[in-house]
């Protein structure tokens, strides 16, 4: 009976060991979050695929998002110049940073950006993970450093818990910082205005001036602004005021080619309502005011838009035509999406 005995706490002794030698990692619990793609919307930018928007990721990249430690002086975020309120633009006629000093470029919104080819004004940046070390960076925004901003990240166990949740273990590093806030922002998706409820059939329809702003919009806006998104995401110089800052080039600043002089990218017109002042360093104060540009004629330029130089420099439109075309505009508002 000893014998017995013994070898079956030898047996319980060698399954015990066997049972140890195969406990791996604790499993780690962050569930991917769908991304509820639009009818119609373009393809996704393929970033999406490599970094896929994860509960705890989401979650992290909103605090980061609103996190002002990652200026110099701990007075500037993301959300200082994206607000949502403002469709994630600021309102401003050039992005302000720190101590008050004035950008190069109006703040574009950032909503439907998973599904954007090509990010900023001149498009120097095709994946959005690439791009948040721009501002940490620049004088006149954020005026800081990655590692500074790790430097004061590490120290809050707040923090440190959200990276593991997200991530696995406390590690805080640039890469997992730079796609935290790419998860975020890619659940910025908005496509509830009414247009897209008159598309979806959803009992809402179009005033007899929508419907006529929709007509003509077609016929003079669409060349440009196409797609779901309103935009083709192409580059154009539409012969709009030029920036007086030396430094400016458009897109010119990222291909080096003086064929790309003062082309900037398409923006979307999507919220466009709630996103004044337009143009790329806010040249034009409401939309009635970009319209009335392109009745009375726009800046001469050798690359000029072919669509323009074939319309005497200007796209006619009576004022009729103005009014409802801003009252089309009007119905790509998306209330819901900046809490409204």
């Amino acid at each position: 009976m000893k014998k017995v005995l013994i070898m079956l706490s030898i047996l319980l002794l060698l399954l015990s060991c066997d049972r140890e030698d195969n406990i791996g990692p604790m499993p780690h619990d962050n569930p991917e979050i769908p991304l509820e793609i639009p009818y119609g919307f373009p393809a996704l930018n393929p970033s999406v695929d490599r970094n896929r928007p994860t509960k705890y990721g989401v979650e992290l990249g909103e605090k980061l998002f609103h996190e002002k430690k990652f200026s110099g002086n701990n007075t500037i975020s993301c959300a200082s110049c994206h607000n949502q309120s403002s469709a994630f633009a600021d309102n401003n006629i050039q992005a302000i940073g720190v101590y008050g000093r004035v950008g190069l470029r109006n703040t574009p919104p950032i909503q439907n950006l998973a599904f954007m080819k090509f990010y900023n004004w001149d498009g120097n940046k095709l994946t959005l993970e690439s791009q948040p070390l721009v501002p940490i960076i620049a004088h006149e925004e954020m005026n800081s450093s990655i590692l500074e901003v790790i430097g004061k990240l590490k120290v809050e166990y707040e923090y440190r818990e959200l990276f593991r949740k997200a991530f696995g273990d406390e590690d805080i590093t640039p890469d997992r910082i730079y796609r935290s806030l790419s998860q975020y922002q890619y659940t910025l998706i908005s496509a509830d205005s009414k247009y897209d409820r008159v598309k979806r059939n959803e009992g809402e329809t179009f005033t007899e001036s929508e419907a006529r702003g929709y007509h003509t919009f077609k016929m003079k806006c669409a060349s440009c602004h196409s797609t779901e998104l309103f935009t083709d995401q192409s580059f154009r110089n539409v012969g709009f005021p030029v920036n007086p800052r030396t430094d400016e080039a458009g897109r010119a600043r990222v291909t080096g080619v003086p064929d790309d002089l003062m082309r900037f990218r398409v923006p979307s017109l999507r919220n466009a309502e709630y996103t004044a002042p337009y143009g790329s360093f806010g040249q034009f104060p409401t939309l009635k005011a970009v319209l009335d540009y392109f009745d009375n004629g726009v800046l001469y330029a050798d690359n000029l838009d072919p669509i323009l130089k074939e319309n005497g420099n200007r796209i006619p439109m009576t004022e009729q035509e103005k009014e409802d075309i801003i009252d089309f505009i009007k119905t790509l508002s998306d209330s819901s999406f900046v809490g409204k």
